[in-house]
């Protein structure tokens, strides 16, 4: 048997594709998880605006993913990544969400009023707030699965010769 570690002598943490992946999972769960719930419990429609149906939600949701992965993916590639930047990418992720919703509810015909109407439910019935919060756990999370240092489990008697 060998004493060697796989991962060698100082592990580094989740790799970065899958430190990412965690990430991106997490972030679609928490938010698919959080308005549902929002909607259940506030017995509210996320978007209940006339003209506008489920498209511009599920591009505004791929969107999201896509800034999250974007902004996420140069700083999970460093070796000891910063909390700061998937804070901004949290940001930035919530803010790509209502603009693609806008911009996809106007192009599908539903009109300028009513894709504003759209982004304006958004924003103040709290599912900007769900957004939001679910992209600053998954990119702390995935940061944090980065940075940290944890070693496998050794018990006593590995390590010892047979013979």
């Amino acid at each position: 048997m060998s004493d060697r570690d796989p991962r060698g002598e100082h592990p580094s943490g989740v790799s970065p594709p899958l430190a990412l992946v965690i990430a991106i999972v997490s972030f679609t769960a928490l938010t698919i998880l959080g308005l549902g719930m929002l909607s259940y419990f506030a017995d509210i429609d996320i978007i209940s605006v006339e003209g506008i149906g489920l498209w511009p939600g599920i591009l505004g949701m791929a969107a999201a993913v896509a800034v999250l992965t974007g902004i996420l993916w140069p700083q999970l590639r460093r070796s000891h990544p910063d909390y700061g930047p998937a804070t901004i990418a949290a940001v930035l992720t919530t803010l790509a969400h209502l603009a693609s919703v806008w911009i996809f509810a106007a192009v599908g015909g539903a009109g300028i009023v009513h894709a504003s109407a759209a982004v304006s439910q958004l924003v103040t019935r709290g599912s900007s707030v769900v957004v939001l919060l679910a992209a600053v756990v998954a990119g702390w999370t995935a940061v944090a699965l980065r940075r940290t240092r944890a070693r496998p489990p050794h018990w006593p008697w590995e390590g010892e010769q047979d013979g």
